[in-house]
């Protein structure tokens, strides 16, 4: 005997189509719901088939069971109409006026299927004028995605919300615990430290209630992005009482303001920018023939470019390190002291070493070094900043070699170099200083020597020669290996790559045209090179385009192209406060401007 299952498609709307006329015409309805004086008649079989609550109500034994009239007082009768459609129509009317009357509602008769719609309706009309209201119905009712990407929201456009009066706007009836994720967050754009502890303060004193979380909050704020005069007001306000341990952090942030040199070296949570990324920045040298005095921010993942700041002093021929996320610039050749010597030279050799602090914006000229340094290399052990070598005044060529100590702020000499070189390149690996190249007071051309320099040995070491002599090229330390990349007047393109260990170099796969004066950084496992000349037609001619080389599989790419030609610049990775996208693209004109 054969058999077949078959299936309507329409019955069970039909079902619910026929429920529904029977409600509106008030047919077969065996029970009226009564809230708040209004009556709203229904059918105890839906009503339990939807709900856990009239199903645990309506069983046998109750009295409910063979009541015709049921009062309901906990929820609205704007809350209950909302509820018994989506019953009958499986359609849940929703707006923001009405939505905390529905998920009483649909959380008290516990009608399950509406509240993740309660939610989505939620997400969907987050916006600046609903975003702090839709976090409180959130999180009073429990719906964490919907609490979730309110609060993200809500920290993305904090910088919209403080544009407000604080007294007029909805951020002061923030919930306890969306206003402690949001102080806890690190991905806060375009608000300073101020603004938030401003927020704060507000918000605890909005409600006298709120003070037993002063403690929490406080414990989130970062006292050393805090100006100096902000610290000692708020150590001396009585508005809110604090405890002896954040009394404690205020006098350490007083502290880190009061010795600056000293900055770099006590760095901790307390002092980190929130919403920070790591920008690429290009550093003095020239374009179009003219001294870059702008310094811009490059995004190798997204090729975005913006402004960040100003040299106090134009140059080139200089170097850069960064060291506790501070951008350390020094010596160089620069256009602007030339015009205070009475020597006949339209560039001047300096000493200078000024210190950016991208927290607040800010350039700190330390203690300059001993001996004033042009194409001269340096490099950093154990936070101690190593310059080595270089051009001098007249020319003069240097073989001294000193430390810069950020504790003190002084620099003192240290073991010479073999010989008086400039135009060397240096690096560091495991703690070991390697330079290469350049040339020497006894070699009118390049070289191709190598030496290393261990700190605590205190001596140089002669090491395997390159195969090709370089001169004004560029060196980086990418996991166990140290790669030589072009300089100038190299007939070739090739690269090379050093193990430490062995003590042996590698020819490696050619850039595929020559470059000199460029910038190079490292960037997980790539080496970029930014901008630089190359020969043509026996001209030098500048190039716009930024390169990269991958170390794992030797091959080059070609990244991006830059709206001018850079060369001479030097590189380091600065990590800053993200910048909305209008505001990069503002910050691309502006430098633009100022280079061109």
């Amino acid at each position: 005997m054969s058999y077949f299952l078959a299936y309507c498609k329409s019955h069970r709307g039909t079902v619910f189509t026929q429920y529904q006329m029977l409600r509106a015409e008030r047919q077969l309805c065996d029970v009226s719901l009564i809230v708040d004086g209004n009556e709203f008649p229904a059918h105890k079989s839906l009503l339990a088939c939807s709900s856990d609550y009239f199903r645990a109500m309506f069983k046998d034994h109750t009295k409910e069971s063979k009541a015709t009239i049921v009062h309901l007082k906990v929820i609205s009768a704007t809350g209950l109409q909302n509820i018994l459609d989506f019953i009958y129509t499986s359609w849940l009317s929703l707006s923001l006026s009405t939505l905390e009357d529905t998920l009483e509602a649909a959380s008290y008769l516990q009608v399950l299927g509406a509240i993740p719609l309660c939610s989505q309706f939620l997400i969907n009309t987050c916006d600046l004028e609903s975003c702090c209201f839709v976090v409180n119905i959130a999180f009073k009712f429990y719906l964490t995605d919907a609490l979730t990407e309110a609060e993200k929201y809500i920290i993305t456009n904090l910088w919209r919300l403080l544009q407000e009066d604080l007294d007029d706007t909805e951020l002061l009836e923030l919930n306890v615990k969306s206003m402690i994720n949001i102080i806890k967050s690190n991905d806060i754009p375009r608000v300073s430290e101020k603004s938030l502890l401003t927020l704060v303060l507000n918000w605890l004193q909005y409600d006298r209630i709120r003070l037993g979380y002063a403690k929490v909050l406080f414990d989130n704020i970062r006292y050393g992005l805090l100006p100096l005069d902000t610290l000692r007001k708020l150590y001396t306000q009585t508005d809110v009482p604090l405890t002896a341990s954040i009394k404690c952090m205020i006098i350490k942030a007083i502290n880190y303001h009061s010795t600056p040199s000293k900055q770099p070296l006590l760095q901790d949570k307390f002092s980190t920018l929130r919403n920070q990324k790591e920008w690429i920045m290009l550093v003095g040298g020239t374009a179009n023939d003219t001294f870059v005095e702008n310094v811009l921010g490059f995004d190798v993942y997204s090729h975005k470019w913006r402004s960040v700041t100003n040299l106090h002093l134009k140059v080139q021929h200089h170097c850069t390190c960064v060291i506790g996320n501070f951008l350390y610039v020094l010596g160089g050749e620069t256009p602007e002291r030339a015009q205070y010597s009475t020597k006949d030279s339209s560039l001047c050799v300096t000493n200078i070493v000024y210190r950016y602090d991208p927290r607040f914006d800010q350039w700190l000229q330390v203690s300059g070094m001993l001996e004033n340094r042009a194409q001269f290399s340096c490099c950093i052990i154990d936070k101690y900043i190593f310059a080595m070598g270089g051009r001098g005044d007249q020319q003069t060529l240097l073989s001294t070699v000193e430390v810069y100590d950020i504790n003190r702020d002084t620099w003192t000499k240290c073991k010479d170099l073999p010989s008086k070189m400039h135009g060397h390149a240096g690096t560091v690996h495991s703690n070991i200083i390697y330079i290469s190249g350049g040339k020497t007071d006894t070699q009118a051309n390049s070289s191709k020597d190598v030496y290393s320099f261990n700190r605590l040995e205190g001596q140089w070491k002669k090491q395997a020669s390159m195969s090709i002599a370089r001169f004004g090229h560029q060196m980086a330390t990418v996991k166990d290996a140290i790669f030589t990349f072009l300089g100038i007047y190299e007939p070739f393109s090739d690269i090379e790559k050093y193990d430490p260990k062995t003590n042996q170099w590698t020819r490696l796969r050619p850039l595929p045209f020559d470059r000199f004066s460029y910038g190079l950084v490292v960037v997980e496992q790539t080496v970029l090179l930014l901008g630089g000349k190359k020969w043509q037609d026996s001209q030098e001619v500048p190039t716009q385009n930024i390169v990269g080389y991958d170390t794992e599989n030797d091959c080059w790419e070609e990244i991006c192209s830059m709206a001018f030609p850079f060369s001479g610049l030097q590189c380091s990775v600065l990590q800053l406060s993200d910048v909305t996208e209008s505001d990069e693209k503002c910050s691309k004109v502006h430098a633009l401007k100022k280079v061109q």
